[in-house]
């Protein structure tokens, strides 16, 4: 990979706006939205009162009386609805828009990210641009937001497949994917927990779940892991992974990585430990795949 790439895509963006925006969103998100000092942010999850996940999300905080939530896209729309369903006697207002996204990764990420902050306020650009860095899980870099972005000049556009792989093997959950409505939080992992959760916030819809089981140690059903594929086959999302004859999970996310490589998500049983080597099913097909810890090297082959 070179030093600095960009990832491009799109993000769902949810507007909450009015007196009562913050405090309503303190009850909804899992972390402190009302810490949030005008122009912070942090990630978040959006629960089911049972504490499965609606949504995992990043919440903005622009002014006294507006935050803004960019999910991945396509779940702007679920994030709205249910943020919907409690409103009740609020001043409030929700809307959502599609906007463009940059992800820069890399060592460079920093500096090109405030070329672009700074070019965009010299030239009087309208429309607001949002900024951030982000932690692929040892992966730095900054995403970008706005309604209409390029990338800066010179920066490697990786292609939606190598976007993929690189997503997959730094354990970065998708929407959909490895994250929906029959996923708790901490199967996703530990850290997805840390980064987005406060536990010393007070009350939140979906709290009971997420601290009993962090009281546990979080010894989840399941564990979010890789796989690496054996052998020149990349199987088609929804794999069985078979551990001792037994199912144990199925492939989430796939991805080429080579010629003759591929890597993968899943969550397995917590009986299937890393290193552990796997038997991969799917109509047609079967490969051998070996059980890994997140992240994995890039390169690393089955």
């Amino acid at each position: 990979m070179s030093p600095t790439v960009a990832l491009v895509g799109e993000r769902d963006v949810v507007s909450v706006s009015g007196a009562d925006a913050v405090t309503y969103l303190q009850g909804q998100l899992s972390a402190d939205v009302a810490a949030l000092a005008v122009g912070d942010r942090t990630w978040s999850l959006l629960l089911e009162p049972q504490g499965r996940i609606d949504a995992w999300l990043r919440v903005w905080r622009t002014d006294e009386q507006r935050l803004l939530l960019d999910v991945d896209p396509g779940w702007g729309d679920r994030v709205e609805s249910r943020l919907r369903r409690f409103l009740l006697r609020v001043d409030v207002t929700i809307g959502v828009e599609r906007w463009a996204w940059v992800g820069l990764r890399g060592p460079g990420a920093a500096l090109i990210a405030a070329a672009v902050v700074a070019d965009r306020s010299a030239a009087a650009t309208t429309g607001e641009l949002l900024s951030a860095p982000v932690d692929w899980r040892g992966l730095e870099g900054v995403d970008l937001l706005a309604a209409e972005l390029t990338v800066p000049a010179g920066v490697e556009v990786l292609d939606d497949a190598a976007a993929e792989a690189l997503r997959i093997s730094c354990g970065w959950p998708a929407m959909g994917s490895e994250l929906d409505d029959t996923v708790i939080p901490a199967e996703a992992g530990v850290w997805l927990v840390e980064a987005s959760v406060s536990f010393t916030k007070g009350c939140y819809t979906g709290q009971e779940l997420v601290a009993r089981v962090d009281s546990r140690g979080s010894n989840t059903p399941r564990r979010l892991r890789a796989v690496l594929v054996e052998g020149p086959v990349v199987p088609p999302v929804g794999t069985e992974v078979l551990s001792d004859g037994q199912a144990r999970g199925s492939l989430s996310s796939v991805a080429a990585t080579g010629a003759d490589s591929a890597v993968a998500l899943s969550l397995l049983h917590r009986s299937v430990e890393a290193g552990d080597r796997v038997e991969l099913r799917w109509p047609g097909g079967s490969a051998s795949g070996l059980v890994r810890e997140l992240p994995v090297d890039h390169g690393e082959r089955a």
